[in-house]
């Protein structure tokens, strides 16, 4: 049965049917400027602000993103981005007409002539940016936001600082800890069930930042190991401020850590996966337990200071 006896829209069944495609490299785009970044340094210019018409103008009808080049179009003049291109099978969605190889350098020359504001405009971002560069610029903008660093459930929830803060403490009921020092007990009763297990993320509140303790299991090719590391919620040059050591033992042994804590611009599985933290081998886990070795007790201390 097809698209349209069913009521459905064929941009509608594109759109439920999505398919990874990477984005078109711009290779005509202008460098950003470092300093675009800098509110004080951007010059706001009046009237070059693309109107909403010729926005629509730029946007895919099968995706709803902005167009770039290159921008085809059928023999009727419908426009289509090239990453969707692939997906329609050489015809135009709008009126199914063959597509071809047609580029519409008109509508590119368009663009090239517009300014728009950053798409984080709303966050505090006040520049405005020739069309072909605002994607790189908001790749890298400061003000976009960050994704929720609970690495508990795959939390979607993004925003600025303050925000995430809230919603990891009323969201995901996450402790907060005021201090720059902690000392924290991790217990399993049975740690060899545990299978890349995470445990209650905390969050430490120092020198007027915000930080992510995080503690878990996880395999390390055949070996169960457990990591602890610590996240800092900001940007990562911010983070190269300041520096975390971690420490674990038991039975008169010891294990210690130091190292500088990761912006959680970075994933918490792309900070474990590199293996940049305190790094414990389950049977060595274990022994730090004491006892009969069939309970999982850490206890993880640690402080956070600021580099001089």
């Amino acid at each position: 049965m097809s698209a349209m006896s069913t009521g459905i829209s064929y941009f509608d069944e594109l759109r439920d049917n999505p398919e990874v495609i990477d984005p078109p490299q711009i290779e005509d785009a202008m460098d950003v400027p470092e300093h675009v970044h800098d509110p004080t340094q951007i010059a706001l210019k009046p009237n070059v602000l693309a109107t909403s018409s010729v926005r629509d103008l730029l946007e895919c009808p099968v995706c709803l993103n902005a167009m770039y080049p290159p921008i085809h179009q059928c023999s009727n003049g419908h426009t289509l981005c090239s990453g969707c291109k692939p997906r329609v099978h050489n015809r135009c969605p709008t009126c199914r007409h063959e597509l071809g190889n047609i580029r519409c350098l008109a509508l590119e020359k368009v663009a090239a002539s517009l300014e728009l504001p950053c798409k984080y405009q709303s966050y505090g971002c006040v520049g405005i940016f020739p069309y072909y560069s605002k994607l790189k610029h908001e790749s890298l903008c400061v003000f976009r936001p960050y994704n929720c660093p609970y690495a508990g459930s795959e939390c979607t929830v993004m925003g600025d600082i303050p925000y995430l803060v809230s919603h990891l403490k009323d969201g995901h009921k996450v402790d907060m800890h005021s201090g720059s020092t902690f000392n924290h007990r991790y217990v399993k009763s049975n740690p060899h069930e545990v299978e890349n297990a995470t445990w209650m993320l905390t969050v430490f509140s120092c020198f007027g930042q915000y930080f992510c303790l995080h503690f878990e299991a996880f395999q390390l090719g055949m070996a169960p190991v457990y990591i602890a590391f610590l996240r800092f919620m900001g940007d990562d040059d911010e983070a190269k401020n300041y520096s975390y050591s971690l420490e674990v033992g038991g039975n008169g042994r010891k294990m210690a850590w130091q190292g500088v804590p990761r912006s959680i611009r970075d994933s918490h599985r792309k900070v474990r996966d590199s293996f940049d933290g305190l790094i414990i081998q389950r049977n060595m886990a274990l022994f730090f337990s004491g006892g009969d070795r069939k309970e999982l007790k850490l206890r993880v201390t640690g402080r956070i200071w600021k580099e001089q």
